[in-house]
């Protein structure tokens, strides 16, 4: 997988588009509207929506749509570096830097460090305005699920 960036027919572009079909596929993903991007290794961007059905009691976002975007960002980021087996999320840590308004939003992930068994990547989620509202790093390490096994990334 050292085809440049962006062949069309490289092994990586194929990796990484069959990475966002995986994502499109999760059943989870149909709660959220969102679209996801990867275009070059250790990088991941995926833009969703956010509206007042994801607020909690006292009318702001859930933490749990901040841990959701933060650890998919990350993931993909770090999974964009391995072609051949599904990464797991084995730790998380997030802060809420400021509270998420209604509207678009941008998760940003980011490979740091790794390369065999365990990857470390970070995520900032960024509002409509640039503003930082939250960011996370997190530890993936290789499941024993081929990726080639999982039905969304094939395509």
């Amino acid at each position: 997988m050292h085809a440049a960036v962006g062949a069309p027919d490289s092994g990586e572009t194929a990796h990484f588009r069959a990475l966002e079909n995986l994502y499109r596929s999760a059943p989870i993903n149909q709660l959220f509207r969102s679209e996801i991007a990867i275009s070059e290794p250790g990088r991941c961007t995926i833009d969703f929506d956010v509206d007042e059905s994801q607020f909690h009691a006292a009318g702001a976002v859930h933490g749990t749509v901040y841990f959701k975007m933060l650890d998919d960002a990350a993931f993909y980021a770090a999974n964009s570096l391995v072609s051949d087996r599904f990464l797991l999320t084995t730790a998380f840590n997030l802060l809420f830097t400021r509270p998420i308004a209604p509207g678009r939003i941008r998760a940003e992930g980011r490979w740091i460090s790794g390369k065999r068994r365990v990857y470390v990547a970070e995520a900032s989620l960024v509002d409509s305005h640039g503003e930082e509202v939250g960011r996370g790093t997190g530890t993936f390490m290789r499941s024993q699920f081929p990726l080639s096994s999982l039905p969304g990334y094939r395509g």
